[in-house]
């Protein structure tokens, strides 16, 4: 039997959270978004707090926190500005979680401990111009050259591809779709060889930074290689396992927020001299909205159960990515139905989650990749 009770750790990210938010985060959140301001100071100070490295053991420098405690700091960031949540997401799961994963002793000790803490931003690259899903036909090269490896090639759309301070990048290192063709790569900043591309002006998580990474003839170790040469997509499926309950908890806390000021807005709000949340066309909205939430969360708690017993969560994961991301636009658009004609304009806070929203259906995978996910589990 699952027990999903918040526990009293639990509770208390959730206070410490709302708290940093609430004076870090929501008074410049706008100013950010309009401008696509990176504010790298406030990731600092969520790695002073120890959510950098949420899953990271501390040994390596991180906090040690289970998935659902981890649920908890991106869910509850995301009910405030997707942007931040965003991102505490994908340098969580995605590029330090990597390098925890398939790094080796050396390569952990060297590079955990400033990931975790906050100290360096990380990147992950995968995704291609014309390789979204199809990254078995990537045209980003390493190719042998004595002792190391020579790379070229670009990657686009990648978090933090500007600011990150390493890259966990993913190179083809055999024929175009030949099986075991892709191995990873941790790449520093500063590498010759190694800079950032367009920097994406896009309809919403404006202050997630995203960018091209360029690579011309960027010359590195082996020692960057991480695990065996081959095993790259294999490794990012894996982690895409787990950076989609990220992505998930990011839909669930964009969610929430549009509920809560749909909630406030509806009692506020009057017509016909009463609050318009006695009107049971309001009531129904609010209903179905609290309902399909709360499914969401439940998915989301499944896949953390299964991810921390150690069991397959490819299918549990695509579920919960799936079922909340679409719930996340869902429910943003029904929040600036609710607000109506206020609903359109940045006087209140539902158009953000609506322009936020809909990116969860399209990052780590989209919608449509995620059922042809569940549908070969179901079916295998």
């Amino acid at each position: 039997m699952m027990d999903f009770k918040q526990t009293e750790l639990q509770g208390q990210i959730k206070d410490v959270i709302k708290d940093f938010c609430e004076k870090e985060i929501r008074p410049k959140m706008m100013e950010w978004d309009e401008a696509q301001i990176f504010p790298v100071e406030v990731f600092k100070k969520l790695g002073e707090l120890g959510f950098m490295g949420c899953v990271i053991p501390t040994e390596y420098g991180g906090s040690g926190l289970s998935y659902f405690e981890y649920v908890t700091v991106v869910s509850e960031i995301a009910k405030v500005c997707g942007s931040i949540g965003l991102s505490v997401a994908a340098h969580n799961s995605l590029c330090t979680n990597h390098i925890y994963k398939f790094g080796n002793e050396e390569q952990k000790k060297k590079y955990l401990p400033k990931l975790a803490t906050g100290q360096w931003i990380g990147a992950w690259g995968l995704t291609e111009a014309n390789t979204g899903s199809d990254a078995g036909n990537m045209r980003c090269t390493a190719t042998r050259d004595g002792d190391g490896w020579i790379i070229n090639g670009t990657k686009n759309w990648i978090t933090h591809g500007k600011t990150g301070d390493i890259a966990v990048v993913l190179c083809r290192t055999g024929e175009p779709r030949a099986k075991n063709n892709v191995t990873a790569f941790a790449i520093e900043r500063g590498t010759p060889g190694f800079s950032a591309g367009k920097k994406e002006n896009k309809l919403g998580m404006r202050a997630s930074e995203t960018t091209e990474l360029v690579f011309d003839n960027c010359k590195i170790s082996d020692a960057q290689r991480l695990g065996e040469v081959g095993d790259g997509f294999k490794q990012a499926m894996k982690i895409l396992d787990g950076g989609r309950i990220s992505i998930a908890a990011l839909s669930l806390g964009i969610a929430k927020g549009a509920y809560d000021a749909s909630i406030k807005y509806s009692k506020e709000r009057h017509q016909f001299d009463q609050p318009i949340s006695s009107f049971q066309a309001i009531q129904w909205k609010l209903a179905d909205m609290a309902t399909k939430i709360q499914a969401s969360e439940l998915l989301i708690f499944n896949a953390c159960d299964k991810i921390m017993r150690g069991d397959s969560v490819t299918n549990a994961g695509a579920m919960a990515k799936y079922y909340a991301s679409e719930c996340c636009v869902w429910a943003s658009t029904e929040a600036v139905q609710i607000f109506g004609g206020y609903g359109y304009t940045k006087d209140f806070p539902v158009e953000k989650y609506y322009r936020d929203s809909k990116l969860c259906t399209i990052g780590e995978g989209t919608s449509e990749i995620q059922k042809l996910v569940i549908a070969r589990e179901i079916l295998a």
